[in-house]
């Protein structure tokens, strides 16, 4: 028996990430083009009051990335 612990499939890691930030169960589609492009370019909050904000997405994408094991690399935009 091995130690190793395998990461979650990526719909348990949203569906985690998502309850863990308070992301509601219908937007996690728009969290999954991030997913889909994790080292490519991502929204900035643009402070329209956007109801979720690219934040909120950002944030729940790369806490997925991270339980998945495979953090984002590329630095995000300023």
């Amino acid at each position: 028996m091995s130690d190793v612990t395998e990461p979650p499939s990526l719909d348990a890691a949203l569906a985690r990430a998502s309850e863990e930030l308070g992301l509601p169960g219908y937007y996690q589609s728009t969290v999954r083009p991030l997913l889909r492009n994790p080292e490519g370019r991502w929204p900035r909050c643009c402070g329209g009051g956007c109801e979720p904000c690219a934040q909120t997405l950002i944030r729940v994408a790369l806490r997925t990335l991270e339980l998945m094991g495979t953090p984002r690399q590329a630095p995000l935009p300023d």
